[in-house]
C-alpha cells in the first residue's frame, strides 16, 4: 500500500485585487474596485512519499500560488491539503525572511515556524552558516545583505534543516558561479534522496524530465495533464510551440 506525504483534495484558492485609483477619487462612492481573480481551480492529486513531482504551466498559470499553499503560506477557499504529519519547507528567493532582524535570527525564526525546535536549530547552526558564506553578516540585519547573500542564507537554510517535503520555486542554483555549483550539486542530492519529496516548480524542461517522477501541468489555474514526464512533457512542447 502506498504512503503518501501530499494530499491536494479539489483545492479552490482565488485573490481579491483592487484596481488603483487617485488620491482626488480615494473618497468618492464606489471609488475602489474589486475584482477576484481564481488562481486555483479544483487541483486534486497525490504525491507518494519520496517522490518528485514537477510543475510545468505558463506565467500566471497558479504554479507559485499552488507551492504557497501546499507550504502553508496561503489559506485555500475551498478543498483541503493534507502533508499526513510531514514538515514542509519552500526554497523561494524574496519569500520567509523579516528584514529588520539579523540572518542568525531569521534561522531560528523560520526554523520554529517550519516545526524545528531550539535544540534542533541550534544543531544545524553551524552548518547552515558555513554553507551560506555570508561570514559575520550572519549577526547583521538582513536588510543589509546583498541579494546574492540574501539568496545564499536562503538556500542553505531551506536545505540544512531537512524538511520531509520540498518545495522549490524555480530555485535550483544560486549565488556566484562557485556557489551554484555548489548549490545544485546540494540540491541534486536532497532530490535524489528517497526521504525527501520534493515538489518542483519550473520552466527548464530538461531538468523536470531528467529529475521527476511525475509532472503536473497547470494552465489557468486548472490541471491540464498529470502523469510519466516524457508524456506529459511532451505534450507541454506541443502546445508552447
Amino acid at each position: 500500500m502506498s504512503e503518501y506525504a501530499i494530499k491536494v483534495n479539489d483545492v479552490y484558492l482565488s485573490y481579491c485585487a483592487r484596481k488603483g485609483v487617485s488620491v482626488r477619487n480615494l473618497f468618492k462612492k464606489n471609488a475602489v474596485v474589486e475584482h477576484e481573480f481564481q488562481a486555483l481551480k479544483g487541483i486534486d492529486f497525490a504525491l507518494e512519499k519520496g517522490k518528485i513531482l514537477g510543475v510545468v504551466g505558463r506565467n500566471g498559470s497558479g504554479k507559485s500560488t499552488l507551492l504557497r499553499a501546499i507550504g502553508g503560506i496561503f489559506s485555500v477557499d475551498k478543498g483541503s491539503i493534507d502533508l499526513c504529519g510531514n514538515k514542509v519547507s519552500l526554497l523561494s528567493i524574496g519569500v520567509g525572511f523579516n528584514y529588520l532582524l539579523s540572518g542568525r535570527e531569521n534561522v531560528i525564526l523560520s526554523g520554529m515556524l517550519t516545526g524545528f525546535t531550539m535544540d534542533e536549530i541550534a544543531a544545524k547552526m553551524d552548518s547552515i552558516i558555513e554553507f551560506a558564506e555570508i561570514g559575520d553578516f550572519i549577526d547583521k540585519p538582513v536588510n543589509t545583505y546583498s541579494s546574492g547573500m540574501y539568496s545564499k542564507l536562503a538556500f542553505s537554510l531551506a536545505t540544512e534543516l531537512n524538511t520531509d517535503i520540498l518545495l522549490i520555486d524555480e530555485v535550483l542554483s544560486v549565488g556566484d558561479e562557485h556557489f551554484a555549483k555548489k548549490s545544485y550539486c546540494r540540491m541534486k542530492e536532497l532530490i535524489k534522496d528517497k526521504n525527501h519529496t520534493v515538489v518542483i516548480v519550473s520552466h527548464n524542461l530538461n531538468t523536470l524530465e531528467e529529475l521527476c517522477d511525475e509532472i503536473l501541468w497547470i494552465h489557468d489555474g486548472e490541471m491540464k495533464m498529470i502523469g510519466a514526464p516524457e508524456t506529459v512533457l511532451e505534450e507541454y512542447r506541443k502546445y508552447m510551440n
